[in-house]
């Protein structure tokens, strides 16, 4: 095994591992709208009205539930959840302002969207709503990034012919239970050779923040605990310059866990389990 070198580690951290596709999950979008595709197009008639209580009532009388769906028009996925304040002061559920013409009235008047619709600034509700839902979507990047990680270590693992386990949970082994104490822990990734049982944690940091220090305290505790086990050796695979601003903590970990990898060296790693 190559001998450790830190700085030549950092060296190595790659700005970016996001291919376009991690940007927008126009599948996702694409079903959301699909969903409340019928709602919209009946609300697609409050588009130029010029009486619009009009409007709403004769939408109301044909399908009042249309109206259930004018949340995600403020770019709001309220569920029942979302609080606001009425026109009379008082803390009401969002979509209860949905439950009769007056609260539609309400909420079209004091969100704006009556003017919106009266001077046709939005000229089809499906179309604006598949803009809102790309807009949202990008609050899941966050979500998506560790997903996309484990992805991309996954599909190296496969080119190279490593049989792997993905979402392991630490219970399955008691000796590791043990150790590891009341903490059930999650494993990005298990792979089983003939010497050992590796556990793996993946992750990718572009920027930096405070949990980049919890997440190194963190491995740098749970390692020696499972590496203690006979037969079993914690592996960390990380990438991403936001290391750069929690640099000191990384080298700590780095000369506690024997088994921490990057994208650039995991190579190393796949040759070992292939021995």
């Amino acid at each position: 095994m190559p001998m450790k070198d830190f700085n030549r580690f950092m060296s190595q951290l790659q700005e970016t591992y996001q291919t376009l596709d991690f940007f927008c999950d126009f599948d996702k979008i694409s079903q959301n709208v699909e969903d409340i595709k019928l709602s919209l197009c009946m609300l697609n008639s409050l588009i130029g009205a010029t009486d619009m209580r009009q409007a709403v009532e004769t939408i109301w009388r044909r399908d009042k539930s249309a109206f259930n769906v004018m949340d995600i028009l403020i770019a709001v996925r309220s569920e029942g959840k979302k609080k606001v304040l009425n026109s009379l002061g008082q803390c009401v559920v969002l979509d209860s302002l949905f439950s009769s013409v007056e609260g539609v009235m309400e909420f079209l008047k004091d969100t704006g969207l009556t003017e919106v619709f009266q001077q046709q600034k939005i000229r089809n509700l499906v179309d604006y709503v598949f803009g809102i839902e790309t807009g949202l979507d990008t609050n899941a990047r966050k979500n998506r990034s560790g997903h996309v990680m484990e992805a991309t270590i996954a599909r190296t693992f496969d080119n190279k012919g490593i049989i792997y386990r993905q979402e392991v949970y630490s219970s399955e082994w008691p000796s590791i239970s043990q150790v590891l104490g009341d903490d059930e822990k999650r494993f990005d990734f298990v792979i089983q050779t003939l010497q050992k049982t590796y556990l793996i944690e993946v992750n990718f940091y572009s920027g930096g923040g405070s949990k980049l220090n919890e997440v190194a305290r963190s491995y740098s505790d749970i390692a020696p605990k499972i590496n203690s086990v006979p037969g079993f050796e914690f592996v960390w695979i990380t990438d991403g310059i936001g290391w750069k601003s929690a640099k000191n903590k990384l080298q700590e970990a780095y000369n506690i866990i024997p088994s921490i990898y990057n994208l650039t060296n995991l190579e190393d790693f796949m040759n070992l389990v292939k021995a």
